[in-house]
């Protein structure tokens, strides 16, 4: 086994075992790892295609839980952004505004700790949150933590909150898609190699969701802020 196939499937099983826990992740757990071996554009490419193997066992398992209205507020802004990441990620340079994600991602977990209400988003602003989310869901396949701001300000429990971010993140990965697949970003050859690796994802599938059963919804929110942090950290300093 070569390495990139190796931390392909290390990256994968992590990063879809946390997001199966909490509701997000994915992608930012597994791209540090698929950076070590493969140009951003293949390491979007790869995260792409298991978003949309595991985004339909997902939604099936938590639709009742899912805030259908919300979704169809965030589906419109998160188009228009998703199509502008993706051209920046083909065409142009965007490693500083991964940073700048991360810098963005960091303050407002820290505000999150030092702020004991809820923040009130005002609805300018959700439309905002949500272009940004489909930009870097395009361009680096890391929009998860702005729809977080978004659905987490929108939902009362941590169900509601989970099976939302799972159908935002399916929504996006759908929009995303096509545009890869048209651009010649996605090749025969990632679909080959991803084969090898569904049985790993199958199987963070499997355990993460054994673990978020047992987990309390204290502990579940403090480890959705712990990993938001960490993963701006990630961003910030993984170039």
């Amino acid at each position: 086994m070569d390495n990139t196939l190796l931390l392909l499937i290390i990256g994968i099983f992590t990063g879809f075992f946390i997001q199966t826990m909490i509701g997000f992740g994915g992608a930012l757990i597994a791209l540090p790892f698929l950076l070590l071996v493969m140009p951003l554009s293949e390491a979007v490419s790869y995260l792409s295609i298991f978003y949309l193997v595991s985004s339909p066992i997902y939604v099936y398992k938590e639709w009742e839980y899912i805030d259908k209205s919300l979704l169809k507020k965030i589906a419109f802004s998160s188009f228009f952004g998703v199509l502008t990441g993706i051209v920046v990620l083909v065409y142009g340079k965007p490693l500083i505004l991964k940073q700048a994600l991360g810098v963005f991602i960091i303050l407002f977990v820290l505000n999150s700790l030092r702020v004991k209400k809820k923040v009130v988003i005002l609805k300018k602003t959700k439309h905002f949150l949500g272009f940004l989310g489909g930009f870097f869901s395009g361009l680096f396949s890391t929009g998860g933590p702005l729809y977080v701001i978004i659905v987490q300000n929108e939902t009362n429990d941590i169900k509601t909150f989970r099976a939302t971010m799972f159908g935002t993140l399916g929504l996006v990965t759908l929009m995303r898609m096509p545009v890869l697949v048209l651009g010649g970003v996605i090749t025969m050859n990632q679909i080959y190699n991803s084969l090898y690796v569904v049985p790993f994802l199958i199987l963070a599938l499997f355990l993460g969701k054994k673990v978020y059963l047992k987990l309390n919804e204290a502990l579940i929110k403090r480890i959705i802020l712990g990993l938001l942090f960490l993963s701006g950290v990630l961003l910030v300093f993984k170039v």
